[in-house]
């Protein structure tokens, strides 16, 4: 490739490394600097007329934009071809504030029933306070998606790949009800993440991840981006003033340490979840594993088509009840047991001790959170590893 094509046309490694950030930095800083204000000062009159009068490209004050977090909010644009990127504190307050945004009293939106729990929970009950109505369709039935949009429908929402399943939507048909109806399409993709999919690629309008998961990596920060359209985002942004779940400077540039690594450690932890997947499906104490590039996942072929990478998380049933779910755990040396996913470290959670322990065993059933289901969100160790601290447990089974 010509070098002026390369400089065009950058690989997500480099983007990693060097989107967003000006050549020339403060004291010479390779990093981007911490700015730890919460307000700034105008010179004089003169600059706070050129400021709110002739919209002149400053900070005021912290809620409204901090240094820090703008070079965030361009490198995160660029790694998933944004034209606009909104920075928030957390991955749910990137989902609620876009949400309220978006609606008002007497609309109606469609979401899909595989989608995070607490998204579905802000949606199913929170929305009804405000007059908002909320039809909720199995996931992967497409017709049913296209049946519920009705005239009062602002968007349509669904998770890709989903949580703990797994499955994967097909963003071209997503895309197809979406112009079919004119409405907005958003797509949760903290677990595909920019790596290994960009959404709006496929013409999606907006893209929604918690950077707490694989874009920071270490499990040391909260953070939320909205990716998309710039008319759609700048909307979201002026109920985000409002609202107020921002992001602080010292998380910004830990997001922007992680990102530095961010494609080396996905692209290990699809290498490696892979290889434990396979390892899993072919284990005689595996009732099943599920991962989107094992060719016995429902949608295989969409990921295949659709996906660099199949991801980080593998979820599998074990050959046990529930006392023999917490043998296996237990006996786990070098994974933690722990809720979240995306960090260099593996981690392992038990979905209906740990994030489901208030519904009857019924109630869980229902939502196919059973007694020996684990999500395991595969690191970077060495896989060699990983897989003998499995065996470990299984020898408990």
């Amino acid at each position: 490739m010509k070098g002026k094509d390369r400089k065009q046309e950058k690989s997500i490694f480099t983007k990693s490394i060097h989107a967003g950030e000006d050549r020339a930095r403060y004291a010479d800083s390779i990093t981007t600097p911490i700015v730890q204000s919460s307000t700034y000062t105008f010179k004089d009159s003169r600059e706070i007329e050129a400021y709110t009068k002739n919209a002149k490209k400053r900070y005021e004050y912290g809620r409204y934009g901090n240094p820090t977090e703008k070079v965030a909010e361009r490198r995160l644009a660029e790694l998933d071809g944004a034209e606009e990127a909104l920075m928030f504190s957390s991955g749910m307050m990137a989902i609620t504030t876009t949400i309220l945004a978006l609606v008002q009293s007497g609309d109606h939106i469609v979401i899909t029933d595989d989608c995070y729990g607490r998204t579905l929970e802000f949606c199913r009950t929170y929305l009804k306070r405000f007059g908002i109505e909320c039809t909720i369709v199995p996931f992967g039935d497409y017709e049913a998606f296209d049946a519920s949009i009705k005239k009062n429908t602002r968007f349509i929402f669904s998770e890709s790949p989903t949580n703990p399943y797994l499955n994967v939507f097909d963003m071209v048909k997503f895309k197809q009800i979406g112009e079919k109806h004119k409405v907005i399409t958003i797509i949760d993709s903290t677990f595909a993440t920019p790596y290994n999919q960009r959404p709006l690629e496929y013409g999606i309008d907006l893209v929604i991840h918690s950077g707490t998961k694989y874009l920071g990596g270490h499990n040391d920060i909260l953070a939320g981006v909205l990716l998309g359209k710039k008319e759609l985002v700048n909307k979201v942004r002026e109920l985000h003033k409002s609202m107020g779940g921002v992001i602080d400077a010292h998380c910004c540039y830990l997001l922007l340490r992680g990102l530095k690594t961010f494609p080396l450690r996905v692209k290990t932890q699809n290498e490696n979840a892979l290889k434990i997947a396979e390892y899993l499906e072919n284990h005689p104490k595996i009732e099943r594993a599920y991962y989107p590039f094992l060719k016995s996942h429902a949608h295989y072929n969409i990921a295949r088509t659709q996906m660099k990478g199949g991801g980080g998380v593998v979820t599998f049933t074990i050959k046990g009840d529930l006392d023999a779910a917490k043998r296996f755990m237990d006996s786990l040396e070098m994974i933690y047991i722990a809720p979240s996913l995306g960090g260099v470290e593996t981690l392992i959670t038990h979905p209906a001790t740990v994030t489901y322990y208030r519904y009857t065993r019924e109630q869980r059933y229902e939502l196919g959170i059973v007694d020996n289901l684990f999500r395991l969100a595969v690191g970077i160790e060495d896989v060699e590893d990983i897989i003998a601290d499995l065996e470990r447990g299984f020898a408990k089974i």
